[in-house]
């Protein structure tokens, strides 16, 4: 067996491998004894089959079932001895001619994609920006105040005011302002006035009592939007389009939202029993959670500059664009022609920067371990509870929905990748030289606003 292996370009090559009949023969053999002991044909007892009719039936095919086998272990096994760095798969080369399993050499020739050679190795020369957010009494108070919302309740009150919701009778009227005989009408009809989008019809219910019988003009008050009148008054659409009448709409109930107060109680159910006893250590943990969360967002942001500064140093990068999307069709079988098209240049950035990061793992060192990704997955699962209030769930509970997230193939590819650059930016912040700045939440935003 020869294997051939010649660089077509800097990032291209084409790998040929020519088999004799010696190379395979005993394979083949082996295979149709092993065939023979199992096949059952008409006038032949089991496993008596003449060898010369099952040569006749199924030589060629069980000849390019095991000469398949081998060209793959020789394949692979090449590229993995002589560690050629390739994209993709290797592919069928367009040269390739058909096999004729009867000649006495077989030559199977591929396309090789080539990575293409650059150096992203980082040291305490390279100097990378590191944003710290300044954390704000604004931001603490807005935190709060999402806590004291979160936790807040409804309460029954006798006037209206700002920001109140309504139920009541509604009735349309006629044009002397009398209830419609045969009208629209509907009962504990639910009225959000706040939300109204004609102010005069919204000032209608400026300091109104339970049990006031107001008018107002729905159509007015939502700009004749349909969807938004069917809702109110349990009409379709279609008659939605036509309501343009006045309505009387006697108040029977009104419902006002009342945030939490600063309690101890109020503390427990935020951060567990005992744990806060007064508004200033609450507010204290409070901004300690910005400073976590916000922690997160300079991580991520250092790992972009870490990115762009080495995207910059590298430069254009030479690729194999007419193989790689040869690649990219072979993978996205189901796909239109349009789609390698539109979305190779994408593809091929996302290449160069995993590129990158496998070479800078290989230079720190960096394995992933189980119990990496599992803490991945749980720190993920624990900022999933957090945007929702929940900041002391039980670890027990956190485990159990982390492993959850860890069955499903595309999440946990997801965590894999998540952990590998968390494990890449607390070792290239021992690497770099990082250059401190703080910074605002607003001046920050604006960095991400460049792109």
């Amino acid at each position: 067996m020869e294997i051939k292996f010649e660089k077509t370009s800097a990032v291209a090559a084409e790998l040929t491998i020519s088999m004799v009949k010696a190379d395979y023969q005993e394979r083949v053999d082996k295979a149709l004894k092993d065939y023979r002991k199992k096949a059952n044909m008409p006038g032949f007892r089991p496993g008596q089959v003449p060898m010369s009719i099952l040569k006749k039936r199924f030589g060629n095919e069980i000849t390019a079932e095991e000469v398949q086998k081998l060209l793959s272990e020789k394949l692979y096994g090449y590229l993995r001895e002589e560690k050629v760095d390739m994209l993709g798969e290797p592919l069928a080369s367009e040269k390739q001619q058909a096999i004729d399993f009867e000649a006495e050499t077989l030559e199977f020739v591929f396309d090789i994609a080539l990575a293409p050679q650059f150096d992203a190795q980082l040291t305490n020369k390279d100097k990378i920006p590191y944003y710290t957010i300044e954390i704000t009494d604004e931001m603490v108070d807005g935190q709060v105040k999402a806590y004291t919302q979160r936790g807040g309740h409804y309460d029954q009150v006798e006037t209206f005011e700002e920001g109140d919701m309504t139920k009541g009778h509604i009735a349309e009227l006629d044009a002397d302002g009398n209830i419609k005989e045969g009208g629209i009408q509907k009962e504990d009809a639910v009225i959000l006035p706040g939300y109204f989008k004609n102010d005069d019809q919204k000032k209608k219910f400026d300091g109104v009592a339970v049990n006031t019988v107001i008018t107002i003009n729905p159509a007015k008050a939502y700009e004749n939007s349909a969807i938004e009148l069917s809702t109110l008054l349990g009409i379709s659409k279609e008659e939605a389009e036509n309501v343009r009448s006045d309505f009387s709409y006697q108040i029977t109930e009104i419902t006002r939202y009342k945030a939490a107060e600063l309690t101890q109680e109020f503390f427990d159910s935020v951060f567990g029993e005992g744990e806060v006893k007064s508004e200033e250590e609450f507010r204290a943990r409070v901004k300690a959670q910005l400073e976590a969360q916000f922690a997160e967002d300079s991580e991520y942001r250092f790992l972009i500059d870490v990115r762009e500064y080495l995207e910059k140093r590298i430069g254009e990068l030479e690729w194999p664009d007419a193989l790689l999307k040869r690649i990219m069709r072979a993978n996205n079988p189901d796909k239109e022609e349009s789609y390698v098209e539109e979305n190779y240049a994408g593809s091929i950035k996302e290449l160069e920067w995993h590129l990158i990061k496998e070479q800078l793992s290989d230079q720190l060192g960096i394995k992933v371990e189980q119990e990496d990704v599992m803490e991945t997955a749980k720190a993920q699962t624990r900022a999933q509870f957090a945007q929702y209030g929940m900041g002391n769930v039980p670890d027990e509970l956190i485990a159990k929905y982390a492993m959850e997230q860890l069955k499903k193939q595309d999440q946990a590819e997801a965590i894999v990748a998540r952990t590998v650059e968390r494990k890449l930016r607390v070792a290239l912040k021992d690497i770099v030289k990082l250059q401190a700045k703080t910074i605002s939440i607003e001046n920050f935003n604006k960095l991400f606003e460049k792109k």
